[in-house]
């Protein structure tokens, strides 16, 4: 079986991240891009702006 090219990551706003609000992205699990950390300009729907995105990790599953 092949080797994942992307993988999974969530953003959350920069100025609050505990918000109830964020965006799942597919990010290059390999190569140069996989190194930085993404950052986006995406709009908030809850302060109804336009808000710069981070990258932070999944949480856990439950099961």
């Amino acid at each position: 079986m092949a080797k994942k090219s992307h993988i999974k990551v969530r953003l959350v706003p920069e100025a609050k991240p505990d918000s109830a609000f964020y965006y799942y992205v597919k990010k290059p699990s390999g190569g140069e891009k996989a190194k930085v950390k993404l950052k986006a300009r995406k709009y908030n729907p809850v302060t109804r702006k336009h808000e710069v995105f981070i990258e932070k990790k999944l949480p856990p599953h439950s099961k």
